[in-house]
């Protein structure tokens, strides 16, 4: 493949990634009622087993076709989701969402960091930073430890999942790794979650619990998964920061959030650190020979 070739993959990838963000923040304000009913716990247990079933229907996974470090890497990419999902909804229950949100950044933030070659390339993320901080003002928040200690959970498995991601996706065709993955975060959920939750649901919530599914996260964990054959790790993690802009344009056209001055500017920086790493971000796909292929872009379970 042609370094020409390669470069063309970068708008591809970022398109996927902002119409998986989009669906994740139309999926967290269609939450807040469901939040409001089962708390959240029981928001991330009905997305998550949905999700699952969903999936095994939908995508029929074939475990047995895949190499063993592909289907180890899928079902530990199921139990970060599920630890995902569930420790972000934790903490957005005791400490305000932009606390929540920024500290739960430092995650793709810090794969963006750690695969930038330095120079230029640090400008991005920095960019990125500092405009989620805008955003969010997470200096107004509370300091609950126990919220702040699941956000930087969540941080950590919002990283690893980027990482397993693309590895994943590298290794098995199509979707056959998220078909893996998250049936297994459904049950993770389920062994966590489920007991406590199960007895106070009402019919109309399963409904609900299974359009939010397709929300948040079928449709976007399935983009993501394709974004990341086209992306580098580093532009991907820097392309995350849109999506607190992109829940602050959610908010006011739905929710009715008009959104300060502050977060204008913030929204400003952290689309310019997109563009930034769109452009900077392509990425050769895996099938091409391993000689030609950047290390920094083989992120390989167990490597």
């Amino acid at each position: 493949m042609t370094t020409r070739t390669a470069r063309t993959t970068a708008p591809t990838g970022a398109l996927l990634a902002l119409a998986s963000m989009t669906c994740v923040q139309l999926g967290l304000a269609a939450s807040v009622g469901l939040l409001g009913r089962v708390g959240a716990e029981g928001t991330a247990w009905l997305r998550l087993a949905w999700a699952g079933l969903v999936v095994l229907v939908v995508l029929r996974p074939r475990p047995w076709t895949m190499s063993r470090r592909a289907l180890g890497g899928a079902v530990l990419l199921g139990v970060v989701t599920a630890g995902l999902t569930m420790l972000f909804l934790g903490a957005v229950s005791r400490i305000p969402l932009g606390t929540a949100s920024a500290l739960e950044f430092l995650g793709p933030l810090g794969v963006a960091v750690a695969r930038s070659h330095g120079g230029r390339t640090l400008v991005w993320p920095a960019l990125a930073g500092t405009g989620v901080l805008l955003l969010t003002e997470p200096w107004h928040g509370g300091t609950d430890p126990v919220g702040v200690a699941f956000a930087l959970a969540a941080a950590a498995c919002w990283a690893a999942y980027i990482l397993l991601t693309q590895a994943v996706g590298d290794e098995v065709e199509g979707l056959g790794g998220l078909a893996v993955s998250l049936p297994v975060a459904g049950v993770v959920a389920t062994l966590v979650s489920g007991p406590r939750v199960i007895g106070s649901l009402e019919p109309d919530m399963l409904l609900v619990g299974l359009g939010l599914a397709l929300l948040l996260p079928v449709v976007p964990f399935s983009l993501e998964m394709l974004a990341l054959r086209q992306l580098t790790t580093a532009a991907f993690g820097t392309l995350m920061s849109l999506e607190p802009a992109i829940a602050l344009v959610v908010g006011f056209a739905l929710l009715g959030q008009r959104p300060p001055l502050l977060a204008l500017v913030g929204m400003a920086l952290v689309v310019a650190a997109g563009v930034g790493a769109e452009r900077a971000g392509s990425r050769v796909p895996a099938d091409v020979p391993r000689e030609t292929t950047p290390r920094e872009d083989r992120v390989l379970v167990g490597a």
